[in-house]
């Protein structure tokens, strides 16, 4: 892995579909944006940030998330997530997460990542099948 620098911003988006929805996702039984999906867009927020410093078979696996959905998003509404690279200890990356809709903020907190070998990592996953 190439040294990451902190302060390193990452960024994904989506616009809110039924998917998206608590109702139909099973967390929730309101037609609000869902906060797994919230959570899945900061992670991939926080993957988006660190991708330019992964060499070869280099990844990343989230190992811990901590986050506030502090508000609700309607379907249709557009949801940005961001993420800043504030830690790094070996091979664990420490992320600020935050999602905002058109109307403002909506979720905030951090986000833990820990660097792996694909091939690898996938290989000892899959023994846990034998």
């Amino acid at each position: 892995m190439i040294t990451p620098v902190i302060g390193t911003k990452g960024s994904a988006g989506l616009t809110v579909s039924a998917g998206d929805l608590a109702v139909n996702i099973g967390s929730g039984s309101l037609e609000v944006f869902a906060t797994p999906v919230m959570t899945m867009l900061m992670e991939k927020a926080a993957c988006n940030c660190i991708q330019q410093f992964l060499e070869g078979d280099e990844t990343t696996v989230g190992t811990e998330l901590a986050v506030k959905h502090t508000s609700a998003t309607p379907e249709g509404m557009k949801v940005t997530a961001e993420a800043v690279l504030t830690e790094v200890n070996g091979r664990e990356l420490i992320f600020e997460v935050s999602a905002a809709d058109e109307a403002g903020p909506i979720g905030c907190g951090t986000h833990h990542r820990f660097l792996v070998f694909g091939e690898k990592f996938t290989a000892k996953t899959k023994s846990k099948l034998k």
